[in-house]
């Protein structure tokens, strides 16, 4: 179904109103239910595997058409191995522990009251992202295993990708007794649908932005709901003057080349200048051989085969394969540069030297810092959540992965046997 424009805010607004009275029911909803929903999700999608994949057939051929981008592509792009992927993480989701109502602190008073701080569902969430049609799956079942509603506004890239998932995640919830108003995908390509959803303040709890930064930017000015950001990922790697050369170069290399289109991707390589002509040399040499353009400073310059850097190389998140290369002097400098053109998300220090890592780890101000490790693995996914919506960069309520746990509030619950204040 398609919705022209003058009809969006009265087909939010129902969207709205049909997504608080699910999350009033998903948030005493049993465990066990919301499993089946999930695990039934699960089996529809790989049941419907082909029918998804020719869903997204006909998404690649139009973004092929609209020039886009092959790292783009990639990102859109779905075969039966990623079909299996999602309903694995479908399947993971519903494996995990049920956030809703875990005790997360207990303590008595004096006075005679006794506390206890308990999870809660944060109500309905609403989703805006670009291009990965998984999110649909990740996303809606994330929201649904933390009794939330959600409501899903794709893409236009992956706007029949995102339709045929959506269809599997409706069946799970039907074959659980669950609404299907638990988790809705905004049945529209229109701008306007994104508009109204930053303003719906009664019946949205929180916005999640998941895309680049146009769209992560415009959600931040516009948005009257709060706002979990999920902002570009601009990952550092710093090779220490103490890295060993064997990690360093199986780290930079997979960082960088295993999926250049993901947030984890490296995107500016620090070198140490102790390694230049050593090390360091040998790492540009090794990313230009597999075939990825290294923009560089004038102290790399010199190798061939590499591009001279211009400014607007430092703090460039190219989703492609790009790198940008530095030399700094010391460890301090590598994270001034960091802390100048990072965007807080993921950053990481190749070495030996339990100082310098030390050092990083506390003054490097990133919601991820990883040590001897490809940046690849900054994802909810690998960090044990079963999946992620975003990886938020702020610093309130959620940070680093937004996973189940992170798509909870708490209350307090106080109670005494009769007991009045003084």
């Amino acid at each position: 179904m398609m919705t022209e424009a003058p009809e969006i805010p009265a087909l939010m607004a129902r969207m709205g109103a049909c997504a608080r009275a699910a999350a009033t029911e998903l948030a005493v909803t049993e465990t066990d239910r919301k499993d089946t929903a999930l695990r039934s999700a699960a089996d529809a999608v790989w049941a419907r595997r082909a029918a998804i994949v020719e869903s997204n057939a006909k998404d690649v051929v139009a973004a092929r058409a609209k020039n886009l981008s092959n790292p783009m592509i990639d990102r859109l792009m779905l075969d039966e191995g990623r079909v299996r992927a999602i309903a694995d993480g479908l399947r993971a989701i519903a494996d995990l522990p049920d956030p809703v109502g875990e005790m997360l602190a207990e303590w008595s008073q004096p006075s005679g009251i006794h506390i206890r701080r308990v999870r809660t569902p944060l109500g309905v969430i609403g989703v805006i992202y670009e291009s990965r049609p998984n999110v649909t799956a990740d996303a809606g079942a994330l929201c649904l295993k933390a009794g939330n509603a959600v409501i899903l506004r794709g893409g236009s890239e992956s706007y029949h990708s995102s339709r045929a998932i959506h269809a599997c995640l409706k069946q799970g919830l039907r074959e659980a007794g669950l609404p299907e108003e638990a988790i809705q995908l905004v049945p529209t390509r229109d701008r306007a649908a994104v508009s109204e959803m930053l303003t719906m303040t009664g019946t949205i709890d929180v916005i999640v932005p998941r895309g680049g930064k146009d769209l992560v930017g415009l959600v931040q000015r516009e948005a009257r709901v709060p706002v979990f950001a999920h902002l570009e990922g601009i990952v550092h790697i710093y090779v220490d003057a103490a890295a060993d050369a064997e990690k360093a170069m199986r780290i930079v290399l997979n960082a960088k080349t295993r999926r250049t289109g993901i947030c984890g991707a490296a995107e500016c390589l620090l070198i140490h200048r102790d390694l230049v002509g050593g090390l360091g040399s040998d790492l540009v040499r090794a990313l230009l051989k597999a075939g990825v353009e290294v923009r560089a400073d004038e102290a790399l310059s010199a190798i061939d085969g590499t591009v001279p850097a211009t400014s607007a190389d430092w703090g460039h998140e190219y989703l492609d394969s790009i790198i940008a290369a530095r030399v700094v002097g010391d460890l301090g400098l590598a994270i001034g540069h960091i802390e100048q053109y990072g965007s807080h998300q993921t950053d990481c220090i190749i070495s030996e030297d339990p100082a310098a890592v030390k050092a990083f780890f506390a003054q490097v101000d990133s919601a991820i810092l990883m040590h001897n490790t490809s940046t690849q693995f900054a994802d909810g996914g690998e960090f044990g959540m079963g999946a992620e919506i975003g990886i938020a960069t702020g610093k309130l309520h959620a940070r680093g992965p937004v996973g189940v746990a992170q798509l909870t509030s708490f209350k307090y619950l106080v109670e005494s046997n009769g007991t009045v204040r003084n």
